[in-house]
């Protein structure tokens, strides 16, 4: 009929690919929101705890709702990806992320907060993973893909180190609630132009999702946190702590006891027995659960102590978070020089030293002694050691396993930083015992600077004895 009509068919038009620097920007623009969100609350938490009635350990549930959703779920995102399409992950993960956003800025109770930051945390345990495998499905292999990567790292790297100064402006200049607001229009849009402009890619990979083990070791996690969070008021033989504790670590067994048997485990035990793999996620476990808190605790000194407003609080920090972006700069030039496992040792000393420093903390401390250089010490250590320490958990990957690796080594520190968080408070509010003087709360904040000196001191003597020269790869 169409010859007939003096039509010719024509084949369906396919929609071409989208320009790589564009698949960039938005992959980029993912990753910073979901990296923003780890830090621009904490310059908010004073004015959230005014506001909302939280309690203090209700307060660093505000940090470790999102950080335990989003390290307990993220390799399951990476996972969803592979299986459902790069893409529509995230979509939906961006998705979740914004409503989540939302909520949390219209909250008006505490647990409405919390549940809040608990559903951000998963849309960015699911928005992560596509962000970065969107673009390297995007770019050739070589040196344009080791540009582009380079350029999203950076991105958050910067996420991170922006985080307390939009949240200062925002909060002194609207209101605490604008530190989630701000995600809104800015997720809508990349979710626009994603939802548009992408095109869909998968793995191949036909894995079923291992939801049981993301499940069990999300819940073990929490309830750790929860339950030494709870040491604080009842004591660690009380019952309400006890038995939170002891239920998190029956969760934890159940989750290696499933990883063992599942035929696709989120967390293949096996990689476990490559030394390079199980030494560089323990270092990361343990150096994140003493710099993870650092944020929280500098943030709290400057506006609870030293009295600077929400603006002035993120202002202070800035040198610090433009120290960690130098020193994850830095860190490449001086492993080609020293090896990846000198790096590490050396940027786990000089973040040490900054803790070390910073304990000696006073209520009537200067900015530049009380949190400038200290801060870039720490900060600057933090950038140096982590580098390192990610390059050799992925060289020691068998190439088809990189990509989950690195997955781990997040999850390592973000999951070692939550459990950080929960100890570390419960020392602080110990040492402070309900006082809320300045020299109170300065006692209780260098005891904590103090403890992750010691902590940060041991990792630097396991990953002398542990990390490997040289990692090998899994065969």
């Amino acid at each position: 009929m169409l010859e007939a009509a003096g039509l010719t068919p024509t084949a369906p038009r396919r929609t071409p690919p989208p320009p790589a620097w564009l698949v960039i920007a938005l992959a980029c623009a993912g990753q910073f929101l979901v990296v923003l969100d780890v830090s621009v609350v904490n310059v908010a938490l004073p004015s959230m705890r005014t506001d909302l009635g939280l309690s203090g350990p209700g307060l660093q549930w505000v940090v470790n709702a999102y950080a335990i959703a989003f390290a307990g779920f993220m390799l399951l995102g990476g996972r969803a990806g592979d299986l459902y399409g790069r893409k529509r992950m995230f979509l939906v993960g961006l998705g979740l992320f914004t409503l989540a956003s939302l909520g949390g800025g219209l909250a008006q109770e505490g647990w409405q907060l919390l549940l809040a930051r608990a559903v951000q945390g998963l849309g960015a345990a699911v928005l992560a993973p596509s962000s970065l495998t969107l673009l390297t499905a995007a770019v050739p292999e070589g040196a344009a893909r080791a540009r582009a990567i380079a350029t999203w790292t950076a991105v958050g790297a910067g996420g991170g180190a922006a985080g307390g100064l939009v949240g200062g402006i925002l909060v002194q200049g609207l209101s605490w609630r604008w530190v989630l607001l701000i995600n809104v229009p800015v997720g809508a849009v990349v979710l626009a132009a994603s939802a548009r402009r992408l095109t869909e890619s998968r793995a191949g990979d036909r894995r079923r999702l291992d939801l049981p083990g993301a499940l069990l070791v999300t819940a073990g996690l929490a309830t750790l946190a929860y339950g030494i969070s709870q040491t604080e008021a009842e004591g660690w033989t009380a019952a309400a702590a006890l038995v939170p504790l002891l239920g998190g670590l029956v969760l934890i067994t159940a989750f290696l006891a499933v990883e063992a048997r599942t035929a696709a485990p989120l967390m293949p035990l096996a990689l476990l027995r490559v030394r390079s793999v199980a030494s560089a996620n323990a270092a990361m476990l343990i150096s994140g659960s003493a710099m993870f808190c650092m944020w929280f605790f500098m943030t709290l000194y400057a506006q609870n102590v030293l009295g600077y407003s929400p603006l002035d609080a993120g202002l202070a920090l800035v040198p610090s978070s433009l120290a960690v972006v130098l020193g994850s700069k830095v860190a490449p030039r001086l492993m080609r020089a020293a090896g990846a496992r000198s790096v590490a040792v050396l940027g786990t000393l000089v973040a040490a030293a900054g803790f070390g420093w910073q304990s000696a903390m006073r209520a009537d401390g200067v900015y530049l002694t009380a949190i400038m250089f200290p801060g870039i010490l720490m900060m600057l250590g933090a950038g140096l050691a982590g580098t390192p320490l990610a390059a050799l958990a992925t060289s020691g990957a068998a190439p088809g396993d990189a990509g989950l690796v690195s997955g781990l080594v997040n999850t390592s520190r973000t999951m070692g930083g939550s459990l950080g968080l929960a100890v570390m408070s419960t020392l602080a509010a110990a040492r402070t015992a309900g006082r809320t003087t300045p020299v109170g709360l300065t006692e209780g904040y260098a005891l904590v600077f103090r403890t992750g000196t010691a902590v940060l001191l041991a990792g630097a003597l396991l990953m002398l004895a542990w990390l490997p020269r040289a990692a090998r790869r899994a065969t």
